[in-house]
């Protein structure tokens, strides 16, 4: 039960923990590390039994002289080493008690004890609890020869504050290096490139250029041999000796593609496509099939044409746009109106001077559209718009009963139903027709200027609230009925209100629960069972599969009134008084915005169309591949059906084929579930790692984003990072990372929406605006600035957000 610390090399993490188990790696690769010994877990596991009785006489004895021969009684320091510690995805870094200058036997065996004690100390077992490790945590205890420290601190072989891993930073201070990392006391800051050479720092430190350069050279040592940028602590003795007490992975920096040569840039799939989380792997590489379809078009912004993944997370290569004076602004524009502010940052890139302009005529343009056909097009969607929108629907369906697939066949005819059908499904957007859509949009815009400098644009916006055949408020509002009719039958609504989701969910796929609700969950999963929270990852489960999040999003409509009223009437008389304003002289134009603005409304539903048909050809492509999986579990292959979420298509058939994908499948899932624990997803990301900051010029107090959906309120903020379960309260103001179609629900009691990404045609703020609701998305670190409670002040119409009273 006691090991000498060299000795720990090899032994499994759940034995020494992570500190001793990298502190013997060190060892072992000839790193100055300070000698000791350690108290492995099977110690504490003796003990945990009765933790107030005293120790075991061997154990004891065995630790007393360990200590002796270490130290002959001198100093030492006593850490703890959790299993639960220096993990590739969280550091734990300060969970765990550490005790410097111990002398004496009995102070050693009470610091030991005192670690032992931490592992259940209220701050770690919120910390485990936040990073959902997965670990039933024990705990070692290292002791080690204390280093009489001249000068001590932190080395990070990256910079963990801009994520620019060509810079080296160092916190260091005279004596113990516990005075850094508690924050005891303001360190001498310094950075350094990887050569060593000083970029900033103090003029009289208390370390030496040569000093400097030392700590630059063991960390790239560190970072080679551990293969990931490195969080270091250390020391110089009396003598200038460096010795390395600690060295951890830096768990905050974002994942980069690897590159070499100049500076790269990249913007996120993932922001793009509004979840904060990674993709799976089948996900991925649907997701690349759709991006195919639009690869003529984004090339032409700039934008690479094949997208790159690392670690589900999924990117652009946008250097050739950022250094394009032509395509800059065009590819700004399209990032903003998705997913702002990443078109400000690319803006702001092109004035950098690693990214130097191409010379001109180096770059394609977009191919030209034939102007004079779209706008036949449109003239007659806007005559005959109810046609217009029934072709779209015809279209439609004809192809998604195409994707349908066998009822009865074998896996191999299934997955070559997948592999012939999947190019159909991921472009099914691309190949609807567009013009009925594209009028639709386009007559508002033409109504705006017809009626400038008599109506805002916040009073046209009023126009389009609760417009017909969007399928994303179709759904909430289905929703939304099927909770009004639960309400009326007291039963079904206490049960609803008093049981949890998972078991309401559980009863649902049984067919136990009451007519009322079993009935009208079933009808709504008939249409929308196809949808989900971060749906656009293929390999996410649908409602249909897991109702769950259905459920939870019930009960929170139950609970808070939901606000709704029907609104078609309201809209004519709305649009009757805004023209009514224009001066008589101006009839032709009154009469034409008044037709725009009608038909503009009959035809802006379609908006939402073509990616709930992606979702339905989604969820008809899952159900042959779940079949798949079924097949290959039978087989003894994978573990779960849903585990061909975490292969491809060629890995789906080399399956079949007679490959056993387990070990492969549990390997990409540890690392999914680890990236999907990143508290934020990086926009925009530099080569080098660096997360370029938004340059703005808001008022002290202020934050300013994107306004997207007209309208002021104020009211008491909720952030919320997973809607699956999440509790709107009326009048409060939802603040997320991002959102999709699988949050509008809770739009239906929010008081107005804040983002941190979001542009003026994503789906969360095309639904803001529909429900009626303010909306200023785009605003970075919104929900680390704003907490739960504070009450602000959403400005919708000049995309500001003021701080009111503290929170209570």
């Amino acid at each position: 039960m006691i090991l000498q610390l060299a000795e720990a090399r090899g032994c499994p993490r759940d034995l020494v923990g992570g500190k001793a188990a990298n502190l013997a790696e060190m060892i072992s690769a000839g790193f100055p590390v300070p000698e000791g010994f350690c108290i492995t877990t099977a110690a504490y596991r003796q003990i945990l039994p009765d933790v107030a009785a005293p120790l075991p006489v061997w154990l004891e004895t065995g630790i007393v002289e360990a200590y002796e021969r270490l130290s002959r009684g001198g100093p030492v320091a006593v850490r703890s080493s959790s299993t639960a510690e220096d993990l590739p995805d969280a550091s734990f870094a300060g969970q765990y008690d550490t005790f410097l200058d111990v002398r004496g036997a009995d102070e050693v065996l009470a610091a030991v004890r005192r670690c032992w004690a931490s592992l259940w100390s209220d701050r770690a077992t919120r910390y485990r609890a936040a990073h959902d490790t997965g670990h039933a945590p024990a705990i070692a205890v290292i002791v080690q020869r204390l280093v009489a420290a001249e000068c001590a601190g932190v080395l990070y072989t990256a910079n963990p504050v801009s994520g620019k891993r060509s810079e080296i930073v160092v916190d260091a201070a005279p004596g113990l290096g516990e005075a850094v990392v508690s924050g005891a006391v303001t360190p001498d800051h310094y950075r350094l490139s990887v050569e060593g050479e000083t970029v900033e720092g103090p003029g009289e430190g208390c370390l030496t250029p040569s000093r400097l350069g030392e700590l630059a050279a063991v960390g790239r040592r560190l970072e080679k041999h551990f293969g990931a940028p490195q969080d270091v602590e250390w020391a110089f003795d009396g003598d200038g000796g460096l010795w390395l007490t600690q060295s951890r992975h830096i768990t905050t920096l974002f994942p980069v593609p690897e590159t070499a040569g100049e500076p790269r840039a990249y913007w996120s799939v993932n922001v793009y496509q509004g979840i904060n989380r990674p993709f799976t792997p089948m996900g991925a590489s649907m997701i690349r099939e759709r991006q195919r379809g639009m690869a003529t078009y984004m090339s032409a912004l700039g934008f690479s044409d094949e997208i790159i993944d690392v670690d589900g997370w999924l990117f652009w290569d946008i250097t050739d746009g950022v250094r394009s004076p032509a395509k800059r602004p065009k590819m700004a524009a399209f990032m903003d109106s998705l997913a702002a502010p990443s078109g400000r940052l690319v803006e702001q890139l092109g004035r950098d001077q690693r990214f130097p302009s191409m010379p001109p005529g180096s770059e394609e343009d977009i191919p030209p559209k034939n102007r004079r056909r779209r706008w036949a097009r449109m003239i007659a969607a806007w005559l005959w718009p109810d046609q217009a929108r029934a072709r779209v629907v015809r279209d439609a369906e004809r192809r998604i009963a195409a994707f349908a697939g066998p009822d009865d066949a074998t896996a191999r005819q299934r997955l070559s139903f997948v592999e012939l059908i999947r190019g159909d499904v991921c472009r099914i957007e691309a190949n609807l027709p567009r013009d009925a859509n594209t009028a639709g949009a386009v007559g508002g815009q033409l109504a705006g200027r017809l009626l400038r400098g008599y109506v805002d644009e916040a009073e046209i916006a009023t126009v389009f609230r609760a417009i017909p055949h969007n399928p994303t408020t179709e759904m909430d509002l289905a929703l939304w009925r099927t909770g009004e009719s639960i309400r009326r039958d007291d039963e079904s609504l206490r049960l609803l209100l008093d049981t949890a989701p998972d078991e309401l969910a559980a009863k649902q796929l049984a067919g136990t629960l009451p007519e009322v609700i079993q009935h009208g969950v079933a009808a709504f999963l008939t249409d929308y069972g196809c949808r989900a929270t971060s749906e656009i990852d293929f390999g996410v489960p649908r409602w249909a599969d897991d109702p769950e999040p259905v459920f939870a999003m019930l009960v929170n409509l139950l609970r808070a009134e939901a606000r709704f009223e029907s609104t078609a009437a309201t809209a004519e008389t709305r649009i009757v008084e805004l023209t009514r304003r224009l001066p008589v002289t101006k009839a032709h134009r009154t009469l034409l915005a008044r037709f725009l603005l009608r038909r503009s409304r009959r035809l802006r539903g379609l908006r939402e169309f073509p990616k709930f048909c992606l979702m339905r050809g989604f969820a008809a492509l899952r159900k042959q591949l779940l079949l798949i999986g079924e097949e290959i579990v039978q087989a003894e292959r994978l573990d779960r059906a849903g585990d061909v979420m975490f292969l491809d298509l060629v890995e789906v058939r080399e399956a079949l084929d007679g490959k056993d994908f387990r070990t492969t499948v549990a390997r990409r899932r540890k690392v999914w579930e680890r990236e999907a624990r990143r508290p934020r997803v990086a926009s925009v990301l530099l080569s080098d790692g660096t997360v370029p900051a938004l340059e703005s010029d808001a008022g002290e107090g202020d934050l300013v984003g994107l306004a997207a959906a007209a309208g002021v309120v104020t009211g008491r903020a909720r952030v919320v990072h997973d809607p699956d379960g999440a509790r709107i309260e009326p009048g409060e103001i939802l603040v997320a990372a991002t959102t999709d179609p699988g949050w509008t629900p809770l739009f239906l009691s929010a008081a107005a929406l804040v983002t941190e990404t979001g542009g003026m045609i994503s789906h969360g703020t095309t639904v803001a605006r529909e429900h009626g609701i303010p909306a200023v998305v785009g605003v970075p670190g919104a929900t680390t600035l704003i907490t739960t409670g504070r009450v602000i002040t959403v400005d919708g119409s000049a995309g500001t957000i003021t701080f009111g009273e503290e929170h209570r």
